[in-house]
């Protein structure tokens, strides 16, 4: 039988844990206002949010929402800072928890794990698929339609229900839950959260047992609501991608997307975590370089008329050359060099 956990909710209560989860949330934002005007009287402040979560009398501010285009269109929802602090708090508490069921082969939202970590481990699945590129590579590559706006909460409160015992904390986490003003009721999760970033995983960690156990799928990896898996046999995939939707759409009441789901052969390349994947290499998608572009525009022009320092402007370069050196970019990493040079002389 699987271990079970109770009276949780006292030790996400201490001061011990709401100071740490304070520690966490003012983390790269220790300059913004409203982390100065919380940290000017951070005792009193940690001592209002402390009463309030024993008390069981905390409610979370409205959420405030706005769009960002980068390249495509999402709203994004932006909690209060006291209740991010919340948020952490939780995580501090069952992260621990849960962290022992995820399996290998998730890759999103954990330490140590990425987008590289996940590269890495789809070329280690590619070779082996192949036998070094002798045999024919297919990969199934599907994401869930909306997946943040579809999450069902009642059964995510279900799946969590399962480990934690704890009703005052499910309770809280229902309070967080609801506070997304979403088109369906009882539906989706704000993006953005800490909180639904680690749900997202709870919630798909079902998925990854169902291909993993059930399927029997041995080359699957997932990152966020992105999955492939890979195989010799398209007949079989494809068998697996019906049986992977029916799963979805009754055990979790969400789908896969209609339009971004589909069985290839490595040789043509397939669309990967913002790289266009093929046996030997890795290009930088269309979409991304012209990102790039963009924010390197915008960042030299912001640094040439002295608003931002050259820590700040070398601080994204160096971001953005950490996730490019893993295709084949090295004319354009060339070229970055040089004007930085050019920049600095």
């Amino acid at each position: 039988m699987a271990k079970t956990y109770n009276n949780l909710y006292p030790k996400l209560c201490s001061y011990e844990n709401l100071m740490l989860a304070f520690k966490k949330a003012r983390k790269r934002k220790t300059l913004k206002p409203y982390v100065i005007e919380f940290e000017r009287d951070l005792e009193n402040n940690i001592g209002q949010l402390q009463k309030e979560l024993a008390t069981e009398t905390y409610r979370p501010a409205p959420l405030k929402t706005f769009t960002i285009r980068d390249p495509k269109t999402r709203i994004i929802s932006k909690s209060h800072f006291r209740d991010r602090i919340v948020h952490h708090a939780i995580c501090n508490i069952i992260e621990p928890i849960f962290q022992n069921t995820f399996i290998y082969d998730s890759f999103a939202n954990q330490k140590g794990k990425g987008v590289h970590s996940a590269l890495k481990r789809f070329d280690k699945f590619k070779r082996k698929v192949s036998k070094n590129n002798t045999k024919p590579c297919w990969v199934l590559k599907a994401d869930i339609r909306h997946y943040f706006d579809t999450v069902d909460q009642e059964i995510l409160i279900r799946i969590i229900s399962r480990k934690i015992k704890d009703e005052k904390l499910i309770n809280l986490i229902r309070k967080i839950l609801t506070n997304h003003c979403s088109k369906e009721p009882g539906k989706g999760m704000p993006l953005g959260n800490l909180t639904s970033q680690f749900f997202a995983n709870v919630y798909l960690n079902e998925l990854d047992y169902f291909v993993k156990h059930k399927l029997k799928a041995k080359y699957y990896l997932r990152y966020v609501d992105d999955f492939v898996i890979l195989g010799n046999s398209k007949l079989e995939l494809a068998a697996n991608q019906g049986k992977i939707n029916k799963f979805l759409e009754t055990q979790l009441k969400v789908m896969l997307h209609p339009e971004k789901c589909g069985i290839k052969c490595l040789s043509s390349g397939i669309s990967l975590l913002g790289f266009r994947v093929f046996y030997h290499y890795k290009l930088l998608r269309k979409s991304n370089f012209r990102k790039f572009g963009q924010k390197f525009a915008c960042f030299k022009k912001r640094y040439l008329a002295k608003t931002i320092d050259f820590g700040r402007f070398r601080g994204f370069l160096n971001g953005w050359l950490g996730y490019i050196i893993y295709a084949s970019t090295y004319k354009l990493r060339s070229r970055i060099y040089g004007e930085l040079r050019f920049l600095t002389n």
